[in-house]
């Protein structure tokens, strides 16, 4: 792949609020196709969370997957899961352990 077809496929996050803008989505609720590039945004366009401008986005490479590809098939396939999925995962088995266990002090 092209280093021009990789910034094409960039995702870029705001650095105020977190929200990732995936070119392969786009927001065709906003008439933002998929497949629009981050760089061929309107220059007016805002984060449609909180507002911010394209400057206060950055550059977060593309969508891919942590580790060698050698490795995905082990791990129950979670090893394919990318960095955000992961920590989901965890920190939703946490949110769900502590609820189970606060859940103990309504017994009597």
């Amino acid at each position: 792949m092209t280093e021009l077809a990789v910034a094409e496929l960039s995702r870029y996050e705001c650095r105020s609020c977190g929200y990732i803008y995936e070119p392969e989505r786009g927001q065709p609720d906003k008439g933002v196709m998929p497949g629009t590039a981050f760089t061929s945004l309107v220059a007016d366009w805002r984060c449609p969370v909180c507002g911010a401008r394209k400057s206060a986005f950055a550059d977060i490479g593309t969508n891919q997957t942590a580790g060698f590809p050698e490795n995905y098939r082990y791990g129950l396939g979670v090893n394919t899961l990318t960095p955000g999925q992961k920590n989901l995962l965890i920190f939703g088995g946490l949110a769900i352990g502590f609820l189970f266990l606060m859940s103990f002090y309504g017994l009597k």
